[in-house]
């Protein structure tokens, strides 16, 4: 049996899909970010239309998509881009995002990867390059992964400033 995709993920999740990012750069290289770079003017939600779509599936169904960040300060270039696109994508989706300054995560227990945790039962680890290229992802359901991640995400969560008032450094 193969191994669900992130869609599939999406469309079965019930009841809450969370993501914790934990990175101060992603794939510098995403055409998205030379763009911006560059000064382009992006639709989010255009841009990444498919992603769009399965995130406003999932929540117009009910599911509740939280997404938490902690990001070192002051920001890199890179999360400025994210905190850009923020409004048009994640939050236009139907998404809460909240940031957390990585000086304030210093007490919480973290994973080593940044993760997707569907309906407190199934994680999906993204493992990344040094560069911030995706590698892969790995799918896992052992119930101390699923506890670490979750104490982690809630814990971040609780600190964690709401996307309209976090200001960047």
């Amino acid at each position: 049996m193969t191994a669900p995709t992130f869609e599939e993920l999406f469309r079965d999740c019930q009841r809450t899909a969370v993501h914790l990012e934990m990175r101060d750069a992603y794939m510098k290289s995403d055409p998205a970010f030379v763009d911006w770079q560059a000064g382009e003017r992006l639709d989010p939600a255009e841009r990444w239309a498919d992603w769009h779509a399965i995130v406003t599936e999932a929540a117009s169904r009910g599911v509740e998509v939280r997404r938490a960040r902690v990001v070192s300060t002051p920001v890199s270039e890179y999360i400025r881009f994210e905190y850009d696109v923020t409004d048009g994508l994640n939050i236009a989706a139907g998404e809460d995002v909240r940031w957390l300054s990585r000086r304030q995560a210093s007490g919480i227990a973290l994973p080593g990867n940044d993760f997707w945790l569907f309906d407190s039962s199934r994680v999906l680890l993204n493992h990344f390059d040094g560069e911030g290229e995706n590698m892969e992802a790995e799918l896992t359901e052992d119930p101390e992964v699923v506890k670490l991640c979750d104490s982690a995400f809630e814990a971040v969560w609780a600190r964690a400033t709401p996307h309209a008032e976090f200001e960047l450094t």
